[in-house]
């Protein structure tokens, strides 16, 4: 039982010591935000990298979520008699709730583990370290750009995320199971208020911070051989997607 006890005391600490440096690597980017100004070429590229190159999976697996949430909300609505309000259904939950937490999932599996794999491999190749010796500081030259890209491009995914499941609801709804159309829309216009938008946006943006900031900590930090690259780029992606979990049930329990 001591044993059980210690093992569980040293990972609380252990995990107490990560959050703290996370914290205090997200303040030495965030005081270093303002030279990104001097050249803002590089962070548009990060958001080429990290936004643009993830459009596709972004864009497929949100027709295919908003087709999925249309044939269950259409299910559980008949049984209601109220498959009219299938719009405002799934613009709630795509808005408030699919949306963002599906976007920074995707978002860290693709663009998350690409950062930090690229940054554990010039840890790896002492790229960070003749950076060092050139006095060119390595945070402001690489690492910023982006973690300002992951940061500007997250809610916008998440923004076309929803547009695209919109239109996947919309397609199987009312092409396919007959929904009014005029219903559909006008409903959800109704009953859609910007405060839901606003939600949506604010959760997108927030869980691109986090999932930025561990993508790029994981990877500047990672051990400089193969098995640690490895091992920071799977880290990136369990940890974000715990993250964004949690930060999802307390950004909902606020805003509520």
């Amino acid at each position: 039982m001591k044993s059980v006890a210690l093992e569980l005391a040293l990972g609380f600490r252990n995990s107490l010591e990560r959050v703290g440096a996370l914290t205090r690597f997200l303040g030495q980017l965030l005081l270093l935000a303002p030279a990104a100004l001097l050249r803002p070429r590089q962070v548009v590229e990060q958001v080429y990298n990290t936004g643009a190159l993830s459009l596709v999976i972004i864009m497929t697996c949100g027709l295919f979520v908003g087709m999925v949430l249309g044939l269950q909300g259409y299910d559980l609505l008949q049984r209601f008699g109220s498959e009219e309000s299938l719009g405002t259904a799934a613009a709630l939950g795509l808005l408030k709730e699919l949306g963002p937490v599906v976007t920074a999932l995707l978002f860290a599996g693709r663009a998350g583990t690409a950062l930090a794999s690229e940054l554990g491999l010039m840890r790896a190749t002492d790229q960070l370290a003749a950076m060092d010796i050139m006095a060119v500081d390595p945070m402001r030259r690489v690492v910023l750009p982006r973690f300002l890209g992951g940061v500007i491009a997250m809610p916008l995914l998440t923004a076309i995320f929803i547009a695209v499941g919109l239109f996947g609801v919309q397609l199987v709804g009312v092409q396919l199971l007959g929904v009014d159309q005029g219903s559909f829309w006008s409903q959800m216009r109704g009953a859609v208020e910007l405060a839901d938008v606003q939600e949506g946006l604010i959760k997108g943006a927030v869980f691109g911070v986090a999932c930025s900031l561990i993508a790029v900590y994981e990877g500047y930090n990672a051990l400089p051989t193969a098995e640690g690259v490895g091992r920071a780029t799977t880290r990136t992606v369990v940890i974000s997607a715990v993250v964004t979990l949690v930060l999802d049930y307390i950004l909902t329990a606020i805003m509520l």
